[in-house]
């Protein structure tokens, strides 16, 4: 077996398995055996589990910030200094993360990929992520801080990670919810159509107002 056609496959397994499992719960042993290859495979091309997490991720995310980089510049070009509007860089970032897994498996693995990121203890991926991709998401956070002048910076982190859990939920569990809006309302819906239905939801979110100050009544938060 050529060494390409082995990395691609520990590659192709290991992201499956971690989708569908977790970081933790995947040993490099169940990775080898259905991707049938030796541990020595796995440590001669990556060097350690954490290097082959890296490695699934960078799959998806060095296309995803050469396009959303070429993106946002287009976007620039065409305000030419103006404020770009928050539904067109919401939009924009939506097309491209549309557009990247297309390359490798599927939406619905790549967005499970990002919520284990969130939810699981990887602090060397948040730490690698930030490293390597951190330029084009803090682009993409000036332009949204442009476009929402009126949110403080707490706010404002907030919102776009309660916007980014809405719709890597959404599109994780997207066979799901498909199947339930064809059994119950008989509609057939791409994921192109929900992205649609989604913007208006982040948007608004994103615009809504800010929440009163907390109440001396209230409970003290846990």
């Amino acid at each position: 077996m050529a060494q390409a056609d082995t990395v691609t496959r520990i590659l192709d397994t290991a992201e499956v398995l971690f989708a569908e499992r977790g970081f933790a719960e995947t040993s490099l042993r169940n990775i080898t055996s259905k991707a049938k290859v030796n541990l020595a495979a796995v440590n001669y091309h990556f060097g350690s589990k954490k290097a082959l997490i890296q490695a699934v991720f960078a799959r998806y995310l060095d296309p995803f910030t050469e396009r959303f980089h070429a993106a946002l510049d287009e976007l620039e070009a065409q305000y030419a200094g103006r404020v770009i509007p928050l539904e067109v860089l919401l939009e924009t970032m939506a097309k491209t993360v549309l557009d990247v897994p297309a390359e490798r498996n599927s939406l619905k693995v790549f967005m499970r990929l990002l919520g284990l990121a969130y939810s699981q203890a990887q602090g060397h991926l948040r730490r690698y992520i930030q490293e390597h991709y951190g330029s084009v998401f803090s682009r993409f956070s000036d332009l949204v801080r442009q476009a929402t002048p009126d949110l403080p910076e707490a706010e404002r982190f907030w919102r776009l990670h309660f916007v980014l859990g809405t719709v890597i939920f959404t599109l994780s569990g997207l066979d799901a919810l498909r199947d339930i809006a064809e059994k119950d309302y008989g509609e057939h819906v791409s994921v192109r159509d929900l992205i649609r239905r989604l913007r208006p939801v982040v948007v608004s979110a994103m615009n809504a107002p800010l929440p009163d100050a907390p109440s001396d009544s209230l409970p003290a938060a846990v």
